[in-house]
């Protein structure tokens, strides 16, 4: 499999965008407490924060995917990540909850749209036969932003408080420049650039029974992911009392499974096909449930949030790759963000929901995230197995065959 040096460094930049991307929205996580406390409100009135960021990724996921297919993929994404960090770096000096949540918002609208400008860009850009395991490195790249955010809260915010850590999430603007020098255009994106194309509506509708059951399935998705991690740092620091440091060594640990189960699983999908790795990876979660919410010892509770987070991101390791194999041609780089991000509004209710169901329980964070993991992990591996296997597809001359059409 011979790689050049423009589709290495598409990949470096695909998944470093997704990195940072997810960097910037888990600081905000872990600082849920100290928020709350300098504005005088409840917990789960500062994780509206984290519920609006997510129901606006949609959003974004529409601007700027129509603008990746209107435009090209790598002006979009240089646009993206400079919207995403600068709207970072405003939250921290937002003077009260209102402003903030408004910043959070336009955070998330940003946010919304890099998963599925960089995904196209990748996929459309590599061999096909590296896909699942770079697959399983873009998906790595959300835990691998986890896992940063983890090290600068246990690191730096005794330092420089909740705001400061907004402060630092401005760094990934940084990333634009390498973009701009070393990262090229698409080839399936170019096929097509000279054509008129069909309108999105016109697409959708062309696709309505895969469009809604890719929502379906990225909804579950979503609860998979925000059920287990989003509210996982305050389950640690206020059910089991832990400080800065065992928050952070437990979320390195967690992380770390994460990022080996999106590359593991991503991999395995190009040997037993994409629908079958997802199928597997998803029940993994059933075994994992106990000690991952209901051990007390801060030893059981990593490890049974590592084995918890193979599950996860093993199960979303196949995503990038499958929903790019799956979707329209014509609307690569809007379909599989769009499904994606509707499927996280469908799925933003869960910090609230989980938040308010533990503060009415004594803080028992771990029934709520349990109910939750628990029932979607079998959700998935039922919704799975009705979906199209298309692996390795070739991107380019499927683009090259809907362009003669036209």
């Amino acid at each position: 499999m011979s790689w050049t040096r423009e589709q290495r460094n598409v990949t470096i930049a695909a998944y470093l965008g997704w990195t940072l991307d997810a960097f910037d929205f888990f600081l905000m996580v872990f600082i849920l407490k100290d928020i709350a406390h300098d504005f005088n409100t409840e917990i789960s009135s500062v994780s509206y924060a984290i519920f609006l960021t997510l129901m606006a990724r949609p959003v974004g996921a529409l601007i700027f995917g129509r603008l990746a297919d209107r435009f090209g993929r790598r002006p979009t994404l240089m646009v993206n990540i400079a919207c995403y960090s600068l709207l970072e770096l405003l939250s921290g000096f937002s003077p009260n909850l209102a402003t903030l949540l408004v910043l959070r918002t336009l955070f998330g609208v940003a946010m919304g749209g890099e998963w599925g400008v960089g995904s196209a860009l990748t996929m459309e850009t590599i061999p096909p036969r590296a896909r699942g395991f770079v697959s399983g490195l873009l998906q790595a790249g959300y835990p691998s932003g986890y896992l940063l955010a983890s090290l600068v809260f246990g690191q730096l915010f005794p330092y420089i408080g909740w705001r400061g850590m907004f402060f630092v999430g401005v760094l990934p603007a940084l990333l634009v420049l390498y973009v701009r020098a070393h990262v090229p255009e698409s080839p399936a994106w170019k096929t097509m650039e000279q054509r008129a194309r069909p309108s999105l509506i016109a697409t959708l509708r062309q696709n309505v029974k895969l469009s809604l059951y890719a929502i379906v399935l990225m909804t579950a998705f979503n609860f998979f992911s925000h059920g287990t991690q989003d509210m996982y740092p305050t389950f640690l620091r206020v059910q089991h009392q832990f400080g800065p440091e065992t928050v952070q060594n437990i979320s390195i640990v967690l992380n770390i499974g994460a990022i080996v189960g999106g590359l593991f699983f991503g991999a395995l999908s190009e040997k037993i096909g994409r629908k079958r790795a997802i199928f597997i990876a998803s029940l993994i979660a059933l075994p994992a449930l106990w000690p991952w919410a209901f051990s007390t010892g801060p030893v059981m509770l990593a490890a049974g949030a590592f084995l918890m987070q193979i599950a996860v991101q093993g199960a979303w390791g196949v995503i990038p790759v499958h929903l790019n194999e799956i979707s329209p041609d014509d609307i690569r780089a809007t379909f599989p963000g769009l499904v994606y991000q509707l499927g996280n509004l469908l799925a933003a209710i869960n910090g609230p929901m989980q938040s308010k169901f533990a503060e009415a329980h004594g803080n028992n964070y771990a029934l709520p995230m349990a109910m939750v993991a628990g029932i979607v992990a079998v959700v998935i591996a039922v919704l799975i197995l009705f979906s199209r296997e298309r692996r390795g597809i070739d991107m380019t001359q499927s683009a090259k065959e809907v362009a003669a059409l036209h």
